[in-house]
């Protein structure tokens, strides 16, 4: 699954939120989004499987209870998928910041015609 298509998922971006403040049992976070998006305990254990499977998130086990924490690679996929678009984008920036000055220019250069009808 591409990272998108994990973060596409409000729910599981809402996970990761909650996971973002601090390591959390799997109950707290059960206890969090069910009560935010009325889903059930399974349903918010497949979405933690879903960010577990996908680099999102880790857990390790603690007595009984399952911590989760929030795996910085997968984050780490997708903002380096973004930074192969941000060259793009940044090349077509440079490019527009180049011809708005040079239109200010021109127009600064440019006699005033309004001036000239005055003078004839």
């Amino acid at each position: 699954m591409h990272a998108f298509d994990v973060l596409g998922d409000p729910v599981r971006r809402r996970v990761l939120e909650v996971l973002a403040t601090g390591e959390r049992s799997s109950g707290d976070v059960v206890a969090v989004i069910s009560e935010e998006f009325g889903i059930t305990q399974p349903a918010v254990s497949q979405h933690l499987k879903v960010l577990r499977d996908n680099g999102f998130a880790t857990v390790r086990p603690e007595g009984n209870r399952r911590i989760y924490a929030v795996d910085p690679s997968g984050p780490a996929v997708a903002e380096d998928w973004l930074a192969g678009l941000r060259g793009f984008w940044s090349q077509r920036l440079d490019a527009l910041g180049t011809e708005l000055a040079r239109g200010r220019r021109d127009r600064s250069n440019a006699p005033d015609i309004a001036s000239r009808g005055n003078q004839e």
